[in-house]
């Protein structure tokens, strides 16, 4: 199922206003590295390319919020990814293939992360979550 832009923009709006809680981010990403452990190692593998350990968290943050669209999109929590699935799903072009299966996420990237090298993992994250959802 496509998300719709307006989830995307509900997403970012909400956390925009959470993040004057300190809490607030530190929550996200720990809830996700704890449930997408996988994934949130395969973002850690990338920690040089990303710019190091914030950038890593910066990273892990965003797929949070992604992963919180795929979840309202769907009515549903997103299912565990494995490091097989990850496989899977980085052949090819992967902007093309999350741009014709998810268009909102691919505008959400391009107007929320600059860095091309988080831009790609992000992308590849996405096809993931859009996988077992």
């Amino acid at each position: 199922m496509r998300i719709k832009e307006e989830i995307v923009a509900d997403v970012v709006k909400e956390a925009s206003e959470k993040m004057s809680d300190p809490n607030y981010s530190a929550v996200l990403v720990g809830t996700f590295v704890q449930q997408q452990a996988p994934t949130a190692q395969y973002i850690g593998a990338h920690a040089d390319e990303l710019g190091g350990p914030e950038a890593v968290v910066n990273t892990i943050f965003h797929a949070s919020l992604i992963s919180e669209c795929f979840k309202r999109a769907n009515n549903r929590t997103v299912g565990s990814i494995s490091f097989d699935q990850l496989n899977i799903v980085s052949d090819g072009d992967r902007h093309a293939r999350l741009g014709d299966r998810q268009p909102a996420i691919v505008g959400y990237l391009e107007m929320n992360v600059e860095e091309k090298e988080m831009r790609d993992i992000l992308a590849l994250v996405s096809l993931a979550i859009d996988w077992v959802s």
